[in-house]
């Protein structure tokens, strides 16, 4: 008897965020990661619809990593009724707690303050979930370890495996009666200031794959050198040096690249501050997980000593108020959110101030408004003016380039039968499957949101 295998495209498709993948087969649903949408408003208005599937019969939740666009919809599946398991690495359930936690106090401060301030058109303004709710989504975690095979029922088995990108990232094989589907997640790059090299996939039947830049090459410039000359153009000009940075990860490659560029006196002692609680709890993840990460523990511990780590929002107004040159680095990496906000609301209209984009910005966010030479910007219903000279540097990147994808894929020994594109933008995606078609002939699909597949197993 022929047996199927149902793949439910629930995010990611046809978009860049809100990561989840159902897999319904031989009477198991499980869940690949759980992402909110960012960027543009009809994608962020997706994530207060309840899922178009039976929610309470998803029997776990496989997490490729930390990032909000894979973890930050959990709330709301338990909300919906999800009572299984919600598995991943240690540092990526560690990472995850920190990030949900971190986000619900963001909705239920933005909800309070739009109540107040009453710029909301809903009434009263609602968060999107609770701490209570995250405490609630944390009960359910269960840590497993990578390279190794983890039985799910008679037929189905997973296994996680290194991918860079952040701490705990991992991609994940799914064995189910021996076909093999492959979830990239987010793929790092090789020679990573942080990270280990991701390892590769050498059986795949079917492949989901990452395309955030699956039309892009990142550029072969020099980070430090440039970071360096940014920095001296900062002191000359008696400014600030904002950095919205991504908190887990871009946040501490970016301590360790300023932190050498002192240490190797290529750039001036200039006062840095990281202004992330977020952040701050993610070194923290670094510290308790030594083996995930290439730093030792005196670079950790000489680097986390020259940069000073902001703890309350006390000492961001004396930080804004601090006249000697600086460089401040803060969440949010696409300006959706976080203390940067407060930062630009204060500095973004000053000619000296330099704001620094160092990742990916989504469309639809502030960063990338800021990218594309928007001349004001939006903060708590008001409109600023952009008088800050606007860089980017994008070879920062914790994201593989088309090339890095194309050879993460040369390890694969056998012909998928489909290659599904996710986690994309349009233009990227239909670039990287003309790429994929021109290096390997394989059969590849780019799926639409709430798409529904089936494959013979």
């Amino acid at each position: 008897m022929i047996q199927f295998a149902k793949i439910n495209f629930l995010g990611a498709s046809g978009t860049v965020t809100g990561s989840k993948f159902l897999i319904e087969a031989l009477n198991k649903k499980l869940l690949i990661d759980c992402g909110m949408f960012q960027g543009i408003k009809e994608l962020r208005e997706l994530n207060w619809q309840d899922l178009s599937i039976d929610v309470k019969s998803i029997d776990v939740v496989l997490l490729t990593h930390g990032h909000l666009d894979h973890v930050g919809y959990l709330p709301r599946l338990l909300k919906q009724g999800f009572t299984g398991k919600i598995i991943g690495t240690p540092p990526t359930l560690s990472i995850t707690e920190i990030i949900l936690k971190d986000s619900a106090k963001i909705h239920e401060e933005e909800a309070e303050r739009a109540n107040v301030e009453n710029y909301s058109k809903h009434h009263p303004a609602l968060p999107f979930y609770t701490l209570e709710e995250v405490e609630k989504t944390i009960q359910l975690f269960q840590v497993e370890m990578i390279n190794k095979w983890i039985p799910l029922s008679e037929n189905i088995a997973y296994r996680f495996q290194n991918n860079g990108h952040i701490i705990g990232a991992a991609f994940i094989e799914l064995d189910i009666q021996g076909k093999r589907f492959v979830f990239s997640g987010d793929i790092g790059r090789d020679n990573d200031y942080l990270l280990d090299d991701p390892k590769k996939p050498v059986w795949a039947d079917f492949l989901f794959i990452e395309s955030t830049y699956g039309n892009k090459l990142h550029s072969e410039e020099n980070v430090e050198a440039i970071l360096a000359e940014i920095i001296k153009e900062t002191v000359y000009k008696k400014g600030n040096l904002i950095i919205p940075s991504f908190a887990v990860e871009r946040l501490q490659t970016l301590m360790y690249i300023l932190w050498k560029l002192y240490d190797q006196n290529k750039i001036p002692n200039i006062p840095i501050f990281v202004d992330s609680p977020m952040g701050n709890n993610v070194l923290e993840v670094f510290r308790r997980f030594p083996k995930w990460h290439r730093l030792s523990e005196g670079q950790y511990n000489a680097m986390c000593k020259h940069i000073t780590c902001i703890e309350s929002y006390r000492e961001t107004w004396e930080t804004i108020d601090d006249k000697r040159s600086k460089i401040i680095i803060a969440g949010s990496g696409m300006v959706t959110g976080g203390r940067v906000l407060t930062y630009l609301q204060q500095l973004i209209d000053e000619p000296s101030t330099t704001v620094l984009l160092v990742g990916y910005q989504a469309e639809g966010t502030r960063g990338r408004l800021l990218q594309e030479g928007a001349h004001e910007i939006r903060f708590y219903g008001k409109y600023y003016p952009v008088r800050a000279t606007i860089k980017n540097i994008e070879s920062l990147s914790a994201h593989a380039d088309q090339k890095d994808l194309i050879n993460w894929m040369s390890n694969i020994k056998n012909i998928p039968e489909k290659v599904f594109l996710i986690h994309g933008e349009p233009t990227a995606l239909d670039a990287f499957r003309v790429k994929i078609k021109e290096t390997y002939h394989w059969n590849v699909t780019i799926p639409k949101l709430k798409d529904i597949e089936e494959v013979i197993i």
